[in-house]
């Protein structure tokens, strides 16, 4: 399609047509028909008509809102259904436009959420049941005064069992909540997000990539530089220990290490 069809608000396109939206459909359709590809009348006129039944597709579009899916997005899928209904639409065959118009319709804008809305990959048949139980689920309950079981549900449908339970497990993965999203406020005016609860950062990152950087750099020290480093910080010795097993005083063992350290330092950043 060349054209791209714009779902207008219904009061919207009543006033643009005179509030004639369905006057005149099949007469203009059997007109269509009637008409060569290479008539230069022909487009207008499907336009026209595409324009007169555009409230029909809004219609079908509110009744599934609330499904995760705005509105304005479900009309422009049933647009496209619009524009299909009125392109295969035969008036040979007897039948009217909208009985033909409505499934066209509805079914592009269900093919649409069976296929196009779901957070996680899940496969058609389970799509389809889940669908089946959007409007089975609410019919049971109201006969039998609560939510239905699955195994109630799976005899009334007369399917497997397993086959209801991945579906009502599926409707779970028909929308993803977001990680960053802000969850829950801290007394400190900071928001939580789902990601904080599942996770924190692992200091054992850090040290790896530290330890990629100095090892090599430890590796080159003299030895006596690498047994006071080993000593004050692997095995935690004050610096009175150190001078006492070094045989120097603890004013040398703090020189020592700070020179150690800032030559480290600067190596370490040299690499980096």
């Amino acid at each position: 399609m060349s054209t791209e069809y714009v779902a207008l608000p219904v009061s919207t396109h009543r006033a643009r047509t005179g509030g004639e939206a369905y006057d005149n459909i099949e007469p203009l359709l059997q007109q269509l028909a009637d008409m060569a590809p290479t008539d230069s009348g022909r487009e207008p006129l499907r336009q026209t008509i595409i324009g007169k039944c555009l409230p029909l597709g809004q219609h079908i579009a509110r009744r599934y809102t609330g499904r995760g899916v705005e509105y304005e997005d479900l009309a422009q899928i049933a647009a496209v259904g619009v524009v299909l209904a009125v392109d295969r639409f035969d008036p040979g065959n007897g039948s009217s436009f909208l009985g033909f118009a409505v499934p066209t319709i509805m079914g592009e804008v269900k093919r649409y959420f069976r296929d196009s809305t779901w957070a996680v990959r899940v496969p058609r048949r389970t799509k389809e049941l889940q669908q089946q139980l959007g409007t089975m689920i609410p019919r049971l309950a109201q006969s039998l005064g609560r939510e239905p079981t699955a195994r109630e549900l799976a005899d009334h449908m007369e399917i497997d069992l397993t086959e209801v339970t991945q579906a009502l497990i599926a409707r779970n993965s028909y929308t993803a909540a977001s990680l960053d999203a802000p969850q829950t406020a801290e007394r400190d005016g900071t928001s939580l997000t789902p990601i904080d609860s599942l996770c924190q950062i692992d200091p054992g990152y850090v040290l790896m990539e530290d330890s990629l950087t100095i090892g090599p750099l430890l590796a080159e020290l003299p030895d006596r530089d690498r047994a006071i480093l080993i000593m004050r910080y692997g095995q935690e010795k004050t610096q009175a220990q150190i001078a006492k097993t070094m045989g120097i005083s603890q004013m040398q063992v703090s020189r020592l290490l700070t020179r150690i350290l800032t030559d480290l330092r600067t190596q370490a950043l040299q690499a980096a």
